[in-house]
């Protein structure tokens, strides 16, 4: 159903910060369609987080890839909000390069591969998302968020080093955030808001609805809620 919400948003935000959960909500109440990256279908991220040094390459193309199909198909309905976009895959692959998990070639390679890309969504008649949404939190919201969602492979307790590597994500996401560019933005503070609760559920919707008035209004206020 298309209505007087209609627009392409995107969700960004460290890993457990609840991205899948705000795409859900946020869709239903705009009537749009949620764009979902399937962990089930990724035969490499488990791969990643036994042996980062050996699959981090691999799984950054595969995010890539997976990626660049769906914000294509996004820009061409129109009508949508996508749980991850490609804009936040250059931090990944920067941050696994300081980390020592991908090589410079490796990196080098990516980032050509990614610029490409990005050329070819230049092209679309629709070149980029009417909004993104960054949910930014504390470190401590975040691991407490994927320790409660259980995936075992993403538990600090059961992998050393990842603690390490939420911190040094977490800490550049601000910095990657002041840095785009590519469309109009919304910053929800997720330290605050328990989309259990239905009065904040309900808050968000109102402030994201707002948001997207005031960006057909060309609005210069970046609102943080």
């Amino acid at each position: 159903m298309k209505g007087e919400h209609d627009a392409v948003i995107v969700l960004a935000g460290m890993i457990g910060a609840g991205k899948s959960t705000y795409t859900a909500l946020i869709s239903e109440a705009l009537g749009s369609e949620a764009f979902y990256e399937s962990v089930d279908d990724n035969r490499i991220l488990e791969k990643f987080y036994e042996d980062p040094e050996r699959w981090a390459f691999s799984l950054q193309i595969y995010f890539l890839n997976t990626r660049f199909r769906s914000i294509k198909a996004a820009f061409k309905h129109k009508n949508n909000v996508l749980d991850r976009s490609i804009y936040e895959d250059a931090l990944f692959t920067r941050i696994n390069y300081e980390e020592g998990n991908m090589s410079e070639p490796e990196m080098d390679s990516y980032l050509d591969l990614l610029d490409n890309m990005m050329e070819e969504l230049d092209s679309m008649p629709k070149k980029s998302p009417d909004l993104l949404i960054y949910l930014r939190g504390s470190l401590d919201t975040v691991l407490e968020r994927i320790e409660k969602r259980g995936r075992d492979f993403e538990q600090i307790d059961r992998n050393e080093g990842l603690l390490d590597y939420y911190k040094h994500l977490h800490s550049q996401y601000d910095d990657w955030f002041d840095g785009y560019d590519k469309s109009a933005t919304l910053t929800i503070d997720i330290d605050r808001y328990d989309l259990e609760n239905p009065e904040h559920a309900e808050a968000i919707i109102e402030v994201v609805k707002q948001r997207l008035v005031e960006v057909r209004g060309e609005a210069d206020c970046v609102p943080t809620v």
